[in-house]
């Protein structure tokens, strides 16, 4: 049976009112990364960095998935193969339109983890330096779960077999300028894989898709994942 592996970027859930973090006028525009998105940032304001990521989860709130969302949330079910979709997001807008074979290689906005023990707790309201680990007891010591610049991305181990075994490789509203998941389209492609590249613009790693297709990702998705469930596409 054939794997499908789909990444996703900020241009899937930016037309779900989620603010971007790269684009012009996004949210490194109007903040310094270094202060709220570093380890070094959190040991020196936790509470400015949990103040940053409660305004995230706060604004996570107010939004729905999209026609994108669903798409991919139905290509899961209905595919007579395997698919995955590996995110570049740490929105939770996946799991809420239905996505259940989901890697989070940035971690995840609504969930905690504890410097001390390491677990990680699904976290829904706000997150301050005061609470307590409801696995240890510590305070003090839970921070957002997501990788910070200078910190490796999750799951790559399970990322790297699933490019090497898919047969097709989908690359979602990415920039193709974020390192390692720039390089996944080199890897899907030099172990056979079909891929395609669905964008608004050409993406930084445009020219190393077999197929390119630009629109906003709730007009093009639907139709590609339809045309992929007719058998019309070879996944």
């Amino acid at each position: 049976m054939s794997l499908i592996v789909i990444l996703t970027g900020a241009g899937i859930s930016a037309e779900s009112g989620v603010d971007t973090f790269r684009d012009s006028g996004g949210i490194w525009s109007r903040y310094d990364f270094r202060k709220v998105a570093t380890p070094e940032g959190f040991a020196a304001n936790p509470t400015l960095v949990h103040q940053f990521y409660n305004d995230r989860r706060e604004q996570l709130s107010l939004v729905e998935p999209n026609a994108a969302h669903h798409a991919l949330a139905r290509l899961e079910r209905e595919y007579r193969g395997s698919v995955v979709v590996i995110t570049q997001n740490i929105d939770n807008l996946h799991e809420r339109a239905g996505t259940k074979n989901l890697i989070h290689m940035h971690g995840e906005l609504c969930k905690a983890l504890c410097v001390r023990c390491k677990k990680r707790f699904e976290w829904e309201g706000p997150l301050s330096a005061f609470d307590n680990c409801p696995n240890c007891g510590h305070s003090g010591c839970l921070r957002p779960d997501v990788v910070w610049f200078g910190e490796m991305p999750y799951h790559m181990d399970i990322i790297e077999k699933m490019l090497i075994h898919a047969d097709m490789f989908v690359s979602i509203g990415t920039s193709g300028s974020v390192y390692p998941a720039a390089m996944f389209v080199e890897v899907a492609s030099g172990n056979g894989a079909r891929t395609v590249e669905l964008n608004l613009e050409c993406s930084e790693v445009s020219e190393l898709f077999d197929e390119r297709i630009k629109g906003r990702a709730t007009e093009i998705v639907p139709p590609f994942v339809d045309a992929l469930l007719a058998g019309e596409l070879n996944g």
